[in-house]
């Protein structure tokens, strides 16, 4: 403004511009003059919240990176609202939709105060939670800030991050693989110990007394041949159990055919109850019932059932297999195979403790059959898998009934949607 005024008095001084017209020119440059940091306000204004937009959405080259992340990811803001889910996380936790509270979608307290604190410091952690329901299930997250470039607290580390990335990863089946190894040992050294005492008791008996007699050396190899048996089946079995618990989070997910199952299993332990002069009596539906679930853990469900019954109801003569439909929840179908044997039955303090490993019923029946103590609690874990239930009813000198419940195919998914994954 001082040079327009300095060159407006000499232009009048030397060369003779009129006064007034000076003047309005030097009042049109001063209004000029004016405007100009006003619109320079609105441009910094408009900067200002076009940042503040990148800070509150990511930007397309964070989504990018995000899905390309093999584990479910979630991205917030410092106030926990959640502004993207990566495609994984929406398969793992439903279709979670950016703009309401992360805690809507993980209900982890641990992990919910983890973000509190990464929001408070600025700085990464990582946490561990077991969840508990439907299954047990191991996780670990990560939840490191984000400071985006240009932002007052990326130059200084520890204030209030722009965003925040949560990491989540399924430890499941890393811990039931440690844990499947310390069960195996534990058990097996447990339970192997009384055959392996037989053995070498047995071993050392021929090699010293009974050498020179064939009668007891005979009787000594069967019996050790018996318990060679035993080991073996203890051990398929405690394999099977592992197996079995280190994917029970993973629902099932091809279809089967119950009625199949049932015939299967009846065709399979035909030589055991033609051996124990037992008859196995079927009775199916004429249609087929399908199921959602695994087909050869259904058949060892089934089996185990059947074969309990022959072993241990086999002077009732006969072993009734039947399926049948739940008609009393309608809402709910459901397939119900039931195992009847008409042998000694158990005593009822015995039932709600037959489905624990290597318990077993003492008395004299059971312990010629010498039983691992295994098959109820794989059935177990299978049902639990499949949604399905077990019931027991027996009484003294009556039989029992073993009877699975099962979800029809028509609603299994719909009942696997319902439970967290």
């Amino acid at each position: 403004m001082a040079t327009a005024v300095l060159v407006t008095l000499g232009a009048v001084a030397f060369f003779g511009i009129p006064f007034w017209p000076a003047v309005l020119g030097l009042l049109a440059i001063t209004a000029a003059a004016a405007f100009a940091p006003r619109r320079s306000s609105s441009r910094r204004l408009k900067l200002k919240t076009q940042r503040e937009v990148r800070r509150m959405w990511p930007g397309t080259g964070m989504k990018v990176t995000v899905d390309a992340l093999p584990n479910p990811c979630f991205v917030a803001d410092g106030r926990g609202i959640t502004r993207y889910v990566n495609h994984e996380a929406q398969k793992v936790y439903g279709d979670v939709k950016p703009g309401g509270p992360l805690s809507f979608s993980l209900r982890a307290p641990s992990l919910l105060e983890a973000f509190d604190r990464v929001c408070e410091t600025g700085l990464p952690e990582q946490i561990n939670w077991i969840e508990k329901v439907p299954t047990e299930t191991w996780y670990e997250a990560h939840v490191a800030p984000i400071f985006m470039p240009g932002s007052l607290s990326s130059d200084q580390r520890g204030g209030q991050p722009d965003f925040i990335l949560v990491v989540i990863q399924d430890q499941t089946e890393n811990r039931r693989l440690e844990r499947m190894r310390s069960d195996f040992v534990a058990n097996a050294s447990h339970e192997l110990r009384t055959p392996l005492a037989s053995l070498t008791g047995f071993i050392e008996t021929i090699q010293g007394a009974a050498r020179n007699d064939p009668e007891a050396r005979d009787r000594f190899l069967s019996i050790m041949q018996e318990q060679a048996e035993r080991m073996r089946r203890l051990i398929d079995d405690i394999l099977s159990l592992s197996r079995i618990e280190l994917k029970a989070h993973v629902r099932p997910a091809g279809v089967v055919d119950l009625k199949e199952v049932v015939r299967h299993t009846a065709d399979a332990l035909a030589p055991l109850a033609a051996d124990l002069d037992v008859e196995i009596r079927v009775e199916v539906p004429d249609r087929p019932v399908k199921l959602q679930g695994d087909r050869d853990e259904l058949i060892q469900v089934a089996e185990n059932l059947v074969e309990n019954a022959l072993k241990y109801g086999k002077d009732g003569k006969f072993v009734d297999v039947t399926l049948t439909e739940l008609v009393e929840t309608p809402e709910l179908p459901q397939w119900q195979l039931s195992v009847r044997d008409y042998g000694e039955g158990i005593a009822s303090e015995h039932l709600p403790r037959l489905t624990e490993r290597f318990y077993r019923v003492s008395d004299d029946s059971r312990q010629v059959m010498k039983g691992t103590g295994l098959g109820l609690a794989i059935v177990k874990h299978i049902l639990a898998r499949h949604q399905g239930k077990l019931d027991i009813e027996s009484e003294p000198g009556k039989g029992a009934a073993f009877k699975v419940s099962l979800p029809a195919e028509d609603i299994a998914e719909a009942i696997l949607n319902k439970v967290p994954s």
